[in-house]
Formats: C-alpha cells, sequence, structure tokens
C-alpha cells in the first residue's frame, strides 16, 4: 500500500501518496477522482520508480482552498510539491483536470519535466479538437461553471452523480465498490462540490494561461497523448502543432478514465515510454526521501 502523508505547498495542504523508490514519477488526477485513480498504475510502476500521487488542491484529503484551481496554480503547486520532496525532475502524467497543469509544467519548467503523459483532457481553446467540440463541450462543464448552482443542487445526492460519471468513464463497467465508495466520500458536501467545480470555473482563465505559454515556449520534452472514449485524439492534434517530440495512441474500447478502466493497456505504454528516459546507469534508485510531515 501506498504511504499517505501531508505536505505543505502554496499555503495549502496536499494529501500525497508515495510508493517505491527510483526515479520519480508524478500521477496527476482529475474528477471526480482523488489520488487512488491511480492505484493500479502505482503498484505497477512502483517497483523502478518512486510514484507520487497527491490529491490536487481543494480536491480528496487534501486541504481546502478558496482559490487556486487555474491550470498554472496546479501546475506552481506540482513544481512545489517535487522541491518539498527533495526530487529535482520527474516524469508527469496527467489526465482530466490534471492534464493542463501537467502540459503547463512541462512547458515553462522543462528542467523538472524528464517526459510528460496526458490523457483524455482538451488544451483550452488550442487548434486541433474543433471535431471533438463540434456539438460544444460536454454538458456538465456548463451545469459547473455556474457560480453557486451545481454545488446547491447537488448537495445530498452526491453518490447518485459520482456513479454516473464513473459509469460512463469506463463504459458502463464501473468500478470496484471500495474504491467508487472513496470518490464518493471525496465529492460529498458543498465544499468539496464547490472546490471541485472551481477548477472548471477557472477554465478560462486557464485556457488563457495556455495560449500564452504556446505563444511564448514549445513543448521540448518527450510527450506522449494518450486518448480514449471520448477525447480520442482531439489532445493529440492539439499538441502536434507546440511539441518537438510528440507520440499519441488511442486505447479502443476504453473509457475515459484510462487508469481504472484499461490499467493493463495504459500500463503497457507507459512501461516503455517512462523506461526510454532513464538508460542504464541513470536511475536514482534507492535514495532516500526528505523528512516530511
Amino acid at each position: 500500500m501506498p504511504e499517505l502523508h501531508s505536505v505543505s505547498v502554496n499555503g495549502v495542504e496536499l494529501n500525497v501518496a508515495e510508493a517505491g523508490s527510483g526515479p520519480a514519477v508524478l500521477l496527476l488526477h482529475g474528477f471526480p477522482h482523488t489520488w487512488e485513480v491511480w492505484t493500479e498504475v502505482m503498484a505497477d510502476l512502483s517497483d523502478r520508480y518512486r510514484v507520487i500521487a497527491p490529491d490536487l488542491r481543494g480536491f480528496g484529503a487534501s486541504g481546502p482552498a478558496g482559490t487556486g484551481y487555474d491550470a498554472q496554480s496546479l501546475a506552481d503547486d506540482a513544481a512545489a510539491l517535487l522541491t518539498a520532496l527533495g526530487v529535482s525532475s520527474a516524469a508527469v502524467v496527467g489526465i482530466d483536470a490534471g492534464t493542463p497543469p501537467a502540459f503547463l509544467l512541462a512547458l515553462r519548467r522543462p528542467d523538472r519535466v524528464r517526459r510528460l503523459v496526458v490523457m483524455e483532457s482538451l488544451l483550452g481553446g488550442l487548434p486541433g479538437a474543433e471535431d471533438f467540440l463540434a456539438d460544444g463541450p460536454p454538458w456538465w462543464f456548463g451545469f459547473h461553471a455556474v457560480p453557486g448552482l451545481a454545488e446547491t443542487v447537488l448537495e445530498g445526492r452526491e453518490a447518485h452523480y459520482v456513479d454516473w460519471f464513473l459509469r460512463t468513464g469506463t463504459l458502463g463497467d464501473g468500478v470496484r465498490p471500495p474504491l467508487r465508495d472513496a470518490f464518493v466520500r471525496a465529492y460529498t458536501g458543498r465544499g468539496a462540490l464547490r472546490r471541485a467545480f472551481s477548477y472548471y470555473r477557472a477554465l478560462p482563465r486557464s485556457a488563457t494561461q495556455i495560449e500564452q505559454a504556446v505563444a511564448a515556449a514549445r513543448l521540448t520534452v518527450p510527450t506522449m497523448a494518450v486518448g480514449a472514449h471520448p477525447v480520442g485524439a482531439a489532445l493529440e492534434r492539439q499538441l502536434r502543432p507546440v511539441a518537438d517530440d510528440l507520440t499519441g495512441h488511442v486505447i479502443e474500447d476504453c473509457g475515459h478514465i484510462i487508469p481504472l478502466h484499461r490499467p493493463r493497456a495504459l500500463l503497457a505504454l507507459l512501461r516503455p515510454f517512462l523506461a526510454a528516459g532513464h538508460p542504464a546507469g541513470t536511475a536514482e534508485r534507492g535514495r532516500p526521501a526528505p523528512s516530511r510531515t
């Protein structure tokens, strides 16, 4: 089982799961998930990597925060977390809400990111997602974006709402009951819902941050874009004009929550991609972790 501990970054306490030793791999979750969306990925990778999976600020067991849900602030949290843990650079993997901050961290701080993996998300208004957005963005983006609305409507009905995303994100298969229950607990209560929806309310600001970032720099770190249903290859198409070294994959018969629905297929892509960044003899295996609270 991963070790859970709290790390103070940028004025908020992040709940962080860690497992294994070796080169660092940072995993950033999405909605409606916590670090536990990575459970099977962590179990597999921890035999050769130091795997670090935080709850994003305001999500799960991390401390509440009134601000900082835009992509750049979340990227700053990720960089500060690596620093607090004594990690000079890491492979960074993001899905859904974790993708924009992972992207901005790699774009603006390539010294901190060895390799980048992004999944099932869009990067603001960058070209390439026109087909995906032909009928407009997913319905819940607008629902979540209205200040005060979704949390008021959904309070007391959180389990039904989370269940819909878990079923849809696994093409009807659902997830194991203990994991489902953990996600429901993490998103129960008006405060928890409001913090989660703050990510959606910050999307216009995040889109501006992404637009400004790609106007000033190119993505130079080796990057892999992984799609499934419904995003497919849209993220890869957005990245293609701005990335120097990009590989794209779409996992067939796979729902949006890739690490839960098709973890074996995801790991079959992750393992060689991560290993390519570490020729024999360069791993930091066995380095002791710094003291922390």
